[in-house]
């Protein structure tokens, strides 16, 4: 049976580091808590669940502090959780199986991280992450900003969990922030450093800006494949944004260079017709979303665009060219669903009074 080291980076997380450490118990024979500068009570609240709380200072560089925190860990192997991060119970009794039952020769550990739910808690954005790692292997995290252990050795692939849930926004400002810093101070961007830091410009409104970075990204030719494909969205997204629909869809469709089309990808396609009010070509791209499924190493899952986005758009779609009787039929499927969803209740209201 193996032990388990859990090792977290916090600062300023008193909201929700309880909740996390609770869940932890049940599983971690040892946790270690690295606090970065925190002003609150969360220094206090660690330490009523270990002793081994250990301060750091902040450089702007998460994968430096995830190190620190990993050269503390004396067990097995190390798992990594952030404050905001919830492990269900079913998730809690699943890892102490696999104690049980880990082979020792396995390097990593990949667990679902669920990190993006509906109004209802089901969860609509799923992707794998390296979880648990073999301390002997000395696994070293890498990037100041959505720092990463690229997943080496034997990897053992799970259906174990881990929930992502915020209480509250953190600084929106402050990736982007690092980004910028890192590039004043001269360092040269890696390949994924400069996909995410095109998707920190995107988030902050900079479509022109972002572009260009994804331009770069997929014209360099390196990088994770999920990220170019990524890229192709996101560089989408941002064209939209600049009223360039042609361009966003030759965006979109360049995607299929690196795989075969993903519902993700369909949906926006069928989302830029819709847009242009045609409606078969819609459609097409919709229904073509709903013959997808996931691939089985895909990167970054958006559940919702496999099922329930494209039914509700088919809804839209057959209502807008008058067949009330098939728009009905698919707002029935997105329903059968989401029962509770407000988009399947407002439409049911919106046919009634018809």
């Amino acid at each position: 049976m193996i032990e388990i080291s859990l090792c977290m980076i916090v600062r300023n997380e008193e909201n929700v580091l309880g909740r996390c450490l609770q869940c932890a118990q049940s599983f971690a024979d040892e946790i270690i808590v690295v606090d970065t500068g925190s002003t609150d009570g969360t220094k206090a609240l660690a330490e009523n669940f270990t002793k081994k709380v250990f301060d750091f200072p902040w450089t702007d560089d998460f994968a430096a502090a995830r190190n620190y925190s990993f050269s503390k860990a004396t067990r097995d192997y190390i798992m990594w959780l952030d404050a905001d991060d919830v492990v269900r119970p079913e998730d809690q009794e699943k890892i102490l199986q696999l104690k049980k039952d880990l082979d020792p020769s396995v390097d990593v550990v990949m667990m679902k991280y669920l990190a993006g739910f509906d109004e209802l808690g089901n969860p609509t954005f799923v992707y794998d992450r390296e979880r648990l790692l073999r301390r002997a292997a000395q696994p070293v995290w890498e990037g100041a900003i959505h720092e990463v252990i690229t997943p080496f050795g034997n990897i053992l692939k799970t259906d174990i969990a881990v929930c992502h849930k915020k209480i509250k926004p953190g600084d929106p400002d402050r990736n982007l922030r690092i980004f910028e810093k890192m590039i004043k101070d001269g360092k040269t961007l890696s390949p994924r450093e400069k996909f995410y830091y095109g998707r920190e410009l995107m988030y902050h409104g900079r479509y022109d800006e972002a572009g260009h970075i994804f331009r770069d990204f997929l014209e360099e030719g390196q990088g994770w494949i999920e990220n170019k494909i990524e890229a192709c969205l996101n560089l989408a997204y941002c064209l939209d944004a600049l009223g360039k629909k042609d361009s966003a869809l030759q965006s979109l469709f360049s995607s299929f260079h690196y795989a075969a089309p993903r519902a993700e990808i369909c949906c926006e396609i069928g989302r830029i017709f819709l847009s242009r009010e045609q409606y078969s070509l819609a459609i097409f791209w919709y229904e073509q979303a709903l013959r997808c499924r996931p691939e089985e190493n895909q990167g970054f899952l958006k559940q919702d665009c496999y099922r329930f986005i494209p039914y509700m758009q088919l809804c839209v779609c057959y209502d807008r060219m008058g067949d009330t009787a098939r728009a009905k039929e698919y707002n029935e499927k997105a329903g059968a669903l989401k029962p509770q969803h407000p988009a399947y209740l407002y439409n049911v209201r919106y046919f009634s009074s018809r």
